[in-house]
């Protein structure tokens, strides 16, 4: 599927799927474009709402998670963005896992609430009571991440789904590190699924960009009070009921026709292209990253000037059960870990590697760090970090596909160089 699906030309038509770089498309008639606009006739009118590049990447990522249906984004911010708003309004509420990235927990925490939309954080590790206790009647969506980033602790996805099913709510999954090469979250009982592409779908570093995967399981209309904009009649488009003329594909049709009508986070067609060629290696790059990374974290991990190491594969790691239940082939290249000497020795490390590179980038076939507190969580204050389980040593290690035994050498000397700078 990485390689086939999505696209299949026909005789005489390009081997490679073609770069669709136009804005708009012809018709003949005035009433085709109507009807198009009317959402009776699928089909192109304007790039911002559909393209044709994209929609055969959207399709094969969907058969790669399982989904019935999918979008692209500009980035995995706006998915995680329109994934939400497409069935939350002011008023609404969200609760999501703490231990996020930084950048999904402002826009959650901050950005939403600024919206009108509140969210409850709690810890993913909390007792099922404990978590259930944060619902409220007006809940629309349990928020979660498969690996979270940068702490690399493992969702209990079954546990999420039956909270978020017992209270009449979809599971959202952001399955960015994981990839369906390592796991499915559609098959555990989670409901959408987004994607940072940027990260290993992609692989190279190329583009930026995100995607929403609907796995058409929710039953949006055995809680239509609950979700009025896919079970209530959208003026803007004449009185559609989505869930009535699109069935199992409601929830990407309003996505698509409303929410990237009107906010335009629309994913480049050359984007696309660059995202479909590191799909066609995902199948390839995922193992060899985690074999890689399974290396370099027992050598973190027997390293006595290492304080503490977390990535699930290990055996001794908190996450391993998870591990083994939900990613038995490998979670991911990501690795969290802190050395002796704390916040300052961390940083001087850092400095000192010289084949692994300092970026905010991550999960691609690159070797990179980060120092999240100083970093990618900056905006937080002291106590938001701690309550997204980022301590100040933490440094997040993302291996890539280069040479196992160089990268463990550029580790051990940039530790030595740190040492002597103390």
């Amino acid at each position: 599927m990485c390689v086939q699906a999505g696209y299949q030309p026909g005789k005489g038509e390009p081997r490679q799927m073609p770069i669709v770089q136009s804005t708009t498309f012809k018709y003949e008639t005035s009433l085709q474009m109507g009807r198009l606009f009317d959402l009776e006739e699928e089909g192109y009118f304007y790039t911002r709402l559909q393209n044709p590049t994209n929609d055969r990447v959207a399709a094969r990522i969907a058969a790669l998670e399982g989904g019935v249906a999918a979008m692209l984004t500009s980035s995995g911010q706006a998915a995680n963005f329109f994934a939400c708003l497409n069935i939350c309004q002011a008023g609404d509420h969200i609760v999501s896992a703490a231990g996020i990235y930084g950048g999904t927990f402002n826009l959650l925490g901050t950005t939403f609430r600024k919206m009108g939309i509140e969210v409850t954080f709690v810890d993913q590790e909390a007792s099922e009571e404990e978590i259930a206790a944060a619902f409220r009647p007006n809940t629309k969506l349990l928020f979660g991440e498969t690996i979270s980033n940068p702490g690399v602790k493992v969702l209990d996805i079954e546990k999420f789904a039956r909270i978020a099913h017992s209270h009449g709510v979809p599971l959202v999954v952001d399955n960015t590190f994981a990839t369906p090469i390592n796991c499915r979250p559609f098959e555990f009982g989670a409901d959408i699924v987004t994607h940072s592409t940027t990260k290993y779908m992609d692989g190279h570093g190329t583009s930026v960009g995100g995607a929403i995967v609907d796995s058409g399981n929710f039953d949006w209309e055995a809680h239509a009070e609950r979700f009025p904009g896919l079970t209530t009649p959208d003026e803007s488009y004449h009185g559609i009921v989505y869930t009535q003329r699109f069935g199992k594909l409601a929830y990407i049709t309003k996505a698509t026709s409303q929410l990237m009508r009107d906010l335009g986070s629309i994913q480049s067609p050359q984007n696309a292209f660059y995202l479909n060629l590191g799909l066609q290696t995902l199948h390839l790059r995922m193992p060899a990253t985690c074999e890689n990374a399974r290396k370099i974290a027992a050598f973190l991990h027997d390293d006595p000037r290492v304080a503490w190491i977390n990535y699930p594969d290990l055996p001794d790691d908190s996450q391993h059960q998870l591990q083994q239940k939900y990613l038995p082939n490998g979670s991911c290249g990501v690795m969290a870990f802190g050395l002796k000497g704390g916040r300052d020795f961390s940083i001087r490390f850092m400095d000192s590697l010289r084949l692994i590179s300092i970026a905010t980038h991550v999960a691609d076939c690159h070797s990179c760090v980060l120092h999240p507190a100083s970093h990618t969580h900056r905006q937080l204050t002291d106590e938001q970090l701690e309550e997204a389980g980022i301590s100040p040593d933490l440094i997040r290690l993302s291996v890539g596909i280069e040479d196992a035994d160089d990268l463990i050498d550029d580790i051990r000397q940039a530790i030595e160089v740190a040492e002597a700078g103390r």
